[in-house]
């Protein structure tokens, strides 16, 4: 039966493979690993502004086939932290290449993996990143109490009344073991998981074509193999809830307090577990290397177009083949190669020009974490990314959206004058204010920015900008026809300026009364006229 069932699982996990995820995403849990780590070395950490604005968590859940918790988090934190490492990228399309040579590996670390996806995997990294519980003042009475114990079995074969004594003491006991059980939580629920850990590590690097290149992890993995046995009685419990199970565990239970054993190994282990953190660390890294590389095949595998895109600090423009959105349903691929450094995106409601916007962003993205781009070809210098694009009022301090609007756009301001290239990505510039000093305010601002080391991109309503910012910035719309009272998009990019927008033509298809129809015409026409 367990071996049925063992193959069971093994083809689920083959069926499933490269496919979007079904279960809930926590991402209090997922980011763990990312928000309790040292990001100081990244080239960037993305922004909660940037990813609100490019819908991250969304993405992630998109874009995540990682088979374990731990792969999980790495993952989380890779796309989080943009760091263009080029060795470590040839490491990894080089291990891509082997795994996709030999598929049976494949099939073989996703069932490894697979065992460190319940929820007590996510908590791993407390072991390393977090102090561990310190002993209590009065934890020496727990080995004289203990040995007390011991010494009344022994005496208690020889003189029975010592096993009376032994149950007087058990109450005293029992309240030292629930006492100390908020304090070695941590480490009865993450050694397991440790273990595990490092068992997944060893069996996948038995692998020569994959040990080599871990070399330098080796030796931690050794490390903690060392000390394993003296953290066994931490190994995972069967967690089949039948009869004989529960009685075992209740006998394992009334075993633990009798010799308070609990807090003596756990205690033991912390100690243990604190001199090996560098080493767990290595090894958690090793394994979520895996399953990362194994998610970057599985997104491959089932993206239409994808490219290992070109990004090197000598270029100097963004150009791409055919790119489009990952997540939205049979996507029109665009292709745009910019001789200046920005451009204005216009176009009518509805047209695409916010995914377009986001698309470049989340490209950017996967192409420096994963390298994996969503087109046929993507080239850009290294950069980092800002944006405002989805801004929203902060309730909880009474701010205005205009004011949030302001500090966004500050802050990328601040940005853009540092020693560093740029990409800014921008969506309706100060939607919250009035008209005229809308558009005075975008165009002084995006003249600002239109710097050498700034890449632009910005989408707008304001047709006025195209005029004001002709000559710094170039233009690109999207358009639509209108036949047989429909509007059609082709979400297709184009360059230049729209002839005409589309508001006015909706509210006649939807029946608004001619008088509208006919006066928002007229007003059109004479603004049109003053304009020019």
């Amino acid at each position: 039966m367990f071996f049925n069932r063992k193959k069971r699982r093994i083809a689920e996990l083959e069926r499933a493979f490269g496919k979007v995820k079904t279960e809930g995403f926590n991402f209090n849990y997922i980011s763990r690993y990312h928000c309790n780590k040292d990001n100081s070395s990244a080239n960037q950490v993305l922004s909660d502004q940037t990813c609100d604005d490019l819908d991250f968590d969304l993405f992630f859940t998109f874009i995540d086939r990682t088979s374990s918790k731990v792969g999980q988090q790495c993952l989380y934190q890779d796309l989080r932290t943009l760091t263009l490492d080029l060795s470590k990228t040839e490491k990894r399309e080089k291990i891509i290449k082997y795994l996709e040579d030999n598929p049976a590996k494949i099939n073989e670390f996703r069932h490894l993996l697979n065992t460190l996806n319940s929820t007590k995997a996510y908590f791993l990294t407390d072991i390393f990143q977090k102090e561990l519980n310190e002993k209590p003042k009065w934890y020496f009475l727990v080995p004289l109490f203990s040995l007390f114990s011991f010494l009344s079995v022994i005496f208690s074969i020889f003189n029975p009344s010592f096993a009376l004594l032994l149950l007087l003491i058990f109450p005293i006991h029992a309240f030292m073991h629930f006492a100390l059980k908020l304090r070695v939580n941590l480490i009865v629920d993450s050694v397991p998981q440790l273990l595990n850990l490092n068992y997944i590590a060893k069996r996948i690097t038995k692998d020569k074509n994959i040990s080599s290149f871990f070399l330098d992890s080796q030796k931690s993995i050794q490390a903690i193999d060392k000390i394993k046995t003296r953290l066994f009685i931490f190994k995972d419990e069967n967690s089949t809830l039948d009869d004989f199970y529960l009685v075992l565990w209740f006998v394992k239970e009334i075993v633990k307090i009798t010799f308070l054993l609990e807090p003596l190994m756990s205690f033991s282990a912390s100690d243990l577990v604190k001199k090996y953190v560098k080493e767990i660390e290595d090894v958690f890294s090793l394994v979520g290397e895996i399953d990362i590389i194994l998610s970057i095949i599985a997104i491959r595998n089932e993206a239409e177009v994808f490219c290992l895109p070109a990004i090197n600090s000598t270029f100097t423009s963004i150009e791409s083949k055919n790119m489009y959105h990952p997540l939205v349903g049979n996507p029109v691929a665009n292709s745009f190669e910019s001789s200046q450094k920005s451009f204005l995106l216009t176009g009518s409601n509805m047209s695409g020009k916010t995914t377009f916007i986001r698309s470049i962003g989340l490209n950017f993205i996967t192409g420096m974490a994963l390298n994996t781009c969503y087109a046929e070809s993507f080239s850009c210098p290294i950069l980092k990314i800002y944006s405002a694009i989805r801004i929203s009022d902060d309730i909880s301090n009474a701010s205005s959206y205009f004011l949030q609007e302001v500090e966004a756009m500050k802050l990328i301001i601040e940005e853009s004058n540092k020693d560093q290239n740029n990409l800014i990505l921008l969506d309706e510039l100060f939607k919250g204010t009035n008209t005229v000093e809308r558009i005075s305010s975008a165009k002084s601002i995006l003249s600002y920015l239109n710097k050498p080391n700034n890449f632009v991109y910005v989408s707008t309503h304001d047709l006025e900008l195209t005029v004001l910012l002709q000559n710094e910035y170039e233009l690109y719309y999207f358009g639509e026809t209108i036949s047989n009272d429909e509007i059609t998009f082709d979400y297709t990019l184009k360059k230049g300026v729209p002839v005409s927008g589309n508001a006015i033509k909706i509210l006649e298809l939807k029946n608004f009364p001619s008088i509208i129809i006919k006066e928002s015409n007229g007003l059109v026409e004479e603004f049109t006229k003053n304009r020019s």
